[in-house]
């Protein structure tokens, strides 16, 4: 999927709180943007956003020396969402349908997107709020819920692709309904933005319940001839990969296998590639075409 000149924006705006992270000294943060627009000036835009991304944050990381900017706000999200986990686990278990209810709450948890814009992003005090919402919010991809549960019954080898720190933790409710001993949990193999790594998925508790892997790159998505062999490896052998974000849906919706996203609608031109609007949220099988996604759960 390539880059859309509407992506710009969000992308400068990315980089312009890269600076305010790295320095509040004006003169070095506008040595960083005039960085970040050289760079986007040299971008290929036939590419997907996410292998835009990819380089814009990596050269940002390169001049400013900060390995992992958003480090402070992933923290603050895993916390955040630990102390709200059992209680979404209750509600759950106590619903008709909890493997849809958990569905719903993943999704939800979506907007702990930093590389968002911002009247997509949750700030830390609506998050409650926004994941209570969710339960109740209309998710999309009726067929492909029909189909995710006859296919997770027969599945021995599922690979879990993980998106935003913060965010996984609630992935976890949703891994403990689908055998979580059959679960390879993917995450980014450095830090960008604030997609979650080895180290939110061991702050969300998750090596205790599967296997974790990283997958050897630093695009906030999932580009495979970037990923390491061992993720290659696994992504093949995979009986059903369910991945959760707009980037791996961006980087992988081509994809000529199976594949169930999970995720948040938060632009105009994926709303247009699915069928819907911004801020649906969404459940879309990749054999499925855009036809019958729009059945409503």
């Amino acid at each position: 999927m390539k880059t859309s000149l509407d992506c710009i924006p969000c992308f400068i705006r990315q980089a312009l709180e890269v600076s305010r992270l790295a320095s509040q000294d004006e003169k070095i943060r506008e040595d960083i943007m005039r960085r970040a627009l050289s760079c986007l000036a040299a971008t290929d835009l036939t590419k997907s956003p996410p292998y835009v991304a990819r380089n814009l944050h990596r050269s940002l990381r390169e001049f400013t020396g900060l390995a992992d900017p958003y480090l402070r706000e992933k923290e603050k999200h895993n916390q955040l969402a630990l102390t709200l986990l059992n209680d979404m686990r209750v509600k759950i278990d106590a619903s008709p349908d909890p493997l849809l209810m958990a569905i719903k709450t993943v999704v939800g948890a979506n907007v702990i997107d930093l590389g968002a814009k911002n009247n997509n992003r949750a700030y830390m005090q609506d998050i409650p709020s926004l994941l209570a919402e969710a339960m109740h919010e209309t998710l999309f991809g009726q067929d492909a819920y029909r189909q995710l549960q006859y296919t997770l019954a027969g599945a021995e080898n599922i690979l879990y692709l993980a998106d935003n720190a913060g965010e996984i933790v609630f992935d976890r409710l949703f891994i403990e309904k689908i055998s979580p001993e059959k679960v390879t949990l993917a995450v980014r193999g450095a830090p960008v933005i604030n997609d979650a790594t080895r180290e939110d998925a061991l702050a969300a508790g998750l090596r205790d319940i599967v296997k974790i892997i990283d997958n050897g790159s630093d695009a906030p998505g999932t580009i495979l001839p970037d990923c390491s062999p061992e993720f290659q490896r696994c992504f093949a052998e995979a009986d059903l990969i369910i991945s959760k974000g707009q980037g791996n849906f961006e980087t992988l919706v081509d994809e000529k296998r199976e594949i169930y996203f999970l995720f948040k609608i938060k632009c105009p031109i994926i709303a247009s590639h699915i069928g819907l609007s911004v801020n649906k949220h969404v459940l879309v099988r990749s054999n499925d075409g855009i036809s019958d996604i729009g059945r409503p759960l």
